[in-house]
């Protein structure tokens, strides 16, 4: 099987829970040029009235300048992999399952599949649980 894992930079901010609170972050990213492949948004369950928002990749200073404008930042504490790969059934549980052996607790996983590949993305603890992730799975 062949996956292609690498770091990834995930972007972040709080959000304001009503309508159009996400479009605020979505807009000027857009009018930077941004590409967006991964988007994950939800209400902040601890803060009534606000969400939060993750996403990928962001290339290149007018994005970049967008984005803090928008009050984006990198999300120093998340520690993010990228996998993806051709689907099969169970290819989630032996990804996870291959990490979980080697003691690496992962913080988040959001998933999906398109046609006949998938992609998955892991947030880790540390950097070194990333990069451990990365050599585990570059070996699968």
């Amino acid at each position: 099987m062949t996956l292609t894992v690498e770091r990834v930079d995930v972007w972040a901010a709080s959000i304001e829970d009503q309508p159009g609170g996400l479009v605020g972050m979505l807009v000027p990213l857009a009018e930077a040029g941004a590409d967006l492949s991964f988007i994950i948004a939800r209400r902040a369950p601890d803060k009534p009235g606000t969400g939060v928002v993750f996403l990928t990749p962001l290339e290149g200073y007018a994005q970049e300048a967008a984005a803090n404008q928008a009050g984006l930042a990198v999300a120093d504490s998340l520690h993010s992999v990228r996998v993806q790969g051709d689907n099969r059934p169970g290819i989630g549980a032996e990804l996870t399952k291959k990490l979980a052996d080697a003691g690496i607790n992962l913080r988040g996983l959001s998933a999906a599949v398109i046609g006949e590949r998938f992609i998955m993305y892991l947030a880790l603890d540390t950097n070194e649980d990333a990069e451990k992730s990365m050599e585990l799975l570059q070996a699968t």
